[in-house]
């Protein structure tokens, strides 16, 4: 028996919890289709509702099964920020398993971050890079002989000695990823996910993915599993998954969870005609670049069902944007903000504050921009800085003893900012009430709030911010 799992409790983030807004684990999914498809039994232990690591522990005891994966959804955003929480949850579930003798594996951003942490807890290798094909091959390997040695099993990351690390060669990212399986959806308890969806929002939606990584070169995105390669699904695919989806789970919505939805004009209009022909329309919600939504494709998402659009705007300075390497400008954000609302959809910003160089006036440009453009929403946080990324590199010398957020709405700076982490916190109520202004006696409100947090500002700055070279 092979028992796949994955490690975001709900419950241990509490922004995400009042949110209310869970989607089952994709990648999770995705690996233990593969498995399956190859003859395999699979038990699945899905960890977003449980109580906590003692839930795993009694799947453990149930199943017995002698081989355990520990894969994390590397689709959503809330794994791939590495919280303390999810790592320490992460790495009981491994001492539990291997401590029943099962064999241990283990994949996700922190642990292609930190592999030894893993290992030194009972992980018997990690998984660096796509996990289902590594997957499957551990699986062989492991059926035919327990004690078989991984070191031929490309995409692995192993234990060499007490102090060491070993990696084999690196396993070739998936060139046709129409030939996976769905994602398993029958292994959840779909139930479960609706109730609480519609318990909190009266819908109910639901996550498919089209790509994989991102061809874009921001300096503070890391891509520890995908890499900057774009791997794409074809368009019929991806609308017969929607058709099936109607079908079975019957979301009234979906969540596209790529980094990027689409890419070019091309495979969305592509998209849109697929849709059209087998009837598989279901609003969506997706994630994609000012850069990208030009008029044409803005109309093809429209008629596909796109609801909202999520772009990581980041700043209104042009000279932070030009630091993060983002390789988009405001003029952009403005054209496409303004595009995206004339055709109906909703255009949502993500805002990053705290970017070294950062001065009162570029936060000033990002305040404006908001005021001027009116995005339908926006989340905003502040530079995290992690492993493999330029920006950690710049960042390192600065870095206190914490380097990972509690958990996800914790909005700490981890390294010494312009600003202090409580006035930062300021700074995005105060952002989420512009965005919010619609009227003009609320508008003045909002002016009064913004001249106070201007005139305290030079109180809260850190004692010596940190400028990176080139910002």
């Amino acid at each position: 028996m092979i028992l796949v799992a994955h490690s975001y409790y709900l419950r241990n983030d509490p922004k995400q919890l009042e949110r209310m807004r869970p989607y089952p684990p994709l990648a999770t999914l995705l690996a233990a289709a593969l498995v399956r498809k190859n003859g395999y039994d699979i038990a699945f232990f899905d960890a977003t509702f449980a109580e906590s690591v003692s839930e795993f522990v009694a799947t453990l005891n149930e199943t017995r099964p002698t081989i355990v994966g520990i894969l994390e959804d590397n689709f959503n955003f809330l794994t791939k920020m590495c919280t303390i929480r999810a790592r320490e949850a992460t790495l009981a579930m491994v001492t539990a398993a291997a401590e029943r003798n099962c064999r241990v594996v283990v994949n996700g951003s922190d642990a292609s971050d930190h592999p030894e942490m893993y290992l030194a807890a009972g992980a018997d290798a990690v998984i660096a890079g796509e996990p289902e094909q590594t997957f499957l091959a551990l699986a062989e390997a492991w059926t035919q002989d327990p004690t078989s040695l991984l070191s031929d099993i490309p995409g692995l990351v192993l234990a060499d000695g007490p102090c060491d690390l070993k990696r084999t060669r690196r396993r070739p990212s998936i060139r046709d990823l129409d030939e996976l399986p769905l994602p398993a959806w029958d292994l959840l308890d779909v139930t479960a996910y609706e109730s609480a969806w519609r318990e909190a929002h009266d819908q109910f939606s639901w996550n498919v993915v089209t790509s994989r990584g991102c061809p874009y070169g921001c300096n503070w995105c890391a891509k520890p599993i995908f890499g900057r390669r774009y791997g794409q699904r074809s368009p019929a695919a991806v609308a017969e998954e929607l058709r099936l989806l109607k079908d079975t789970v019957n979301p009234d919505h979906v969540w596209f969870a790529d980094d990027i939805f689409g890419l070019t004009a091309g495979w969305i209009l592509d998209f849109m005609r697929e849709v059209r022909i087998r009837h598989a329309r279901i609003p969506f919600m997706m994630q994609s670049r000012a850069n990208l939504m030009t008029p044409v494709v803005v109309r093809a998402l429209a008629a596909a069902g796109a609801e909202e659009v999520w772009m990581g705007v980041e700043s209104g300075s042009q000279r932070i944007l030009n630091a993060m390497d983002k390789g988009t400008t405001v003029d952009e954000v403005r054209s496409a903000t303004r595009a995206l609302k004339l055709h109906g959809i909703r255009a949502c910003w993500f805002i990053q504050l705290g970017y070294p160089s950062e001065t009162w006036e570029d936060v000033g440009m990002t305040r404006d921009l908001i005021r001027d453009e009116q995005p339908d929403d926006i989340g905003v946080s502040v530079s995290y800085p992690l492993p493999g990324t330029k920006f950690y590199d710049s960042v390192r010398s600065s870095l206190g003893a914490q380097h990972n957020w509690e958990h996800t709405g914790e909005l700490a700076m981890l390294f010494q900012s312009t600003y202090t982490t409580a006035f930062y916190r300021e700074l995005r109520d105060a952002l989420h009430a512009q965005s919010r202004t619609r009227t003009p006696k609320a508008a003045l409100a909002m002016d009064a709030e913004w001249d106070k947090l201007s005139h305290n500002q030079a109180r809260h700055r850190s004692p010596q911010p940190l400028v990176t070279p080139g910002a």
